[in-house]
């Protein structure tokens, strides 16, 4: 039972985590993501830490992606532009990029070393307590970084999106009548 759990939630987690690196629209790639960090969720809950499922659907899947949307329609972003398509070298670098990656993960799978290099879990690992004290002690200051960058990042999206809308400043808005 835990395998077949294991499998839906992970294929969900891979199908939905390429859709959004693939679609062009950016509401239903963040959908997409809400899938990702759900299935995600789930896979935490199988390994037995429920208090980081918890957190990853409160805070990433409640919080933070209410934001994206939220700044994603505020920007009033619609789908990209269809551009004429063109090999770039980002391209051959991105395709080769995920080729390595796909090798080695297959000779992890094949030579049998992906068992034995995981950690056995223990209740240390995934208590309430190990895990505050790790945040608020030696991640205190990446966790306050991430907090201001978020905090930075909807102030700026704001801003852009009411420079846009000024007609003084060259903005697209209509003039009132």
């Amino acid at each position: 039972m835990e395998l077949a759990v294991f499998l839906i939630f992970g294929v969900a987690a891979l199908v939905s985590s390429i859709v959004v690196i693939a679609h062009r629209n950016p509401v239903y790639a963040t959908m997409s993501l809400v899938v990702t960090l759900v299935s995600t969720a789930v896979l935490f809950v199988l390994l037995g830490s429920p208090f980081l499922a918890v957190l990853q659907v409160l805070l990433y899947t409640g919080a933070i992606l209410v934001l994206f949307l939220f700044v994603i329609m505020l920007l009033n972003l619609g789908r990209e532009r269809g551009a004429p398509r063109r090999t770039s070298p980002q391209a051959w670098i991105v395709v080769t990029l995920a080729l390595v990656f796909a090798g080695t993960v297959a000779r992890l799978f094949l030579d049998g070393h992906a068992a034995s290099t995981v950690p056995a879990l223990r209740p240390g690992y995934v208590s309430l307590r190990a895990i505050s004290e790790q945040l608020f002690s030696t991640y205190l200051l990446p966790f306050e970084i991430i907090g201001l960058l978020l905090l930075v990042a909807v102030v700026a999206a704001s801003w852009v999106a009411r420079r846009a809308d000024d007609p003084a400043a060259g903005g697209s808005a209509e003039e009132p009548r």
